[in-house]
């Protein structure tokens, strides 16, 4: 039995009141995204968390505690059209390994057009999918952590 629903894995990396995000230009215009992708066949999310954060915006990351999950169902949208699968986002909260620094990569997806820090001030302002600008400031106040990834190869058999 196939299971109709993509796991994509994505980095919340914050520094200085700012969001690193990944700009796009489409025929809607410009909007952004965190770093993030799906999960591939046999890779763990937290390996997929580091080659989107890499692959996406040139940077080795440190993935910390599970901050959001958010769930796509296209049928379910109001706000906009959506012809992409059905889906499940982990957002783990990242931090940039030192000597990294964000860049376009060599070989950028489909129109993607930058990488960019994003001032919470000018967050707002922006298109960002999904809408979480919000969630973003509220969890950068107060870093809670209430969701928990349990990774089941690490625990003990005891």
């Amino acid at each position: 039995m196939t299971y109709p629903i993509r796991v994509r894995a994505c980095a919340l990396i914050i520094e200085n009141d700012a969001v690193l995000l990944i700009q796009f230009e489409d025929k809607n215009g410009i909007h952004y995204n965190l770093p993030a992708g799906g999960v591939e066949a046999g890779e763990s999310v937290i390996e997929a968390v580091k080659r989107e954060a890499l692959e996406e915006a040139a940077v080795d990351v440190e993935v910390g505690p599970l901050a959001f999950v958010s769930e796509h169902v296209p049928h379910l949208m109001t706000t906009y059209e959506s012809n992409s699968p059905h889906g499940l986002s982990l957002m783990f909260d990242c931090q940039i390994k030192e000597g990294s620094r964000p860049s376009l990569p060599a070989n950028p997806d489909e129109n993607q057009t930058g990488v960019r820090w994003v001032s919470f001030s000018e967050l707002d302002s922006i298109v960002l999918y999904p809408n979480i600008k919000q969630l973003i400031k509220d969890y950068a106040r107060g870093r809670k952590r209430n969701i928990e990834l349990i990774e089941e190869y690490k625990l003990t058999l005891n």
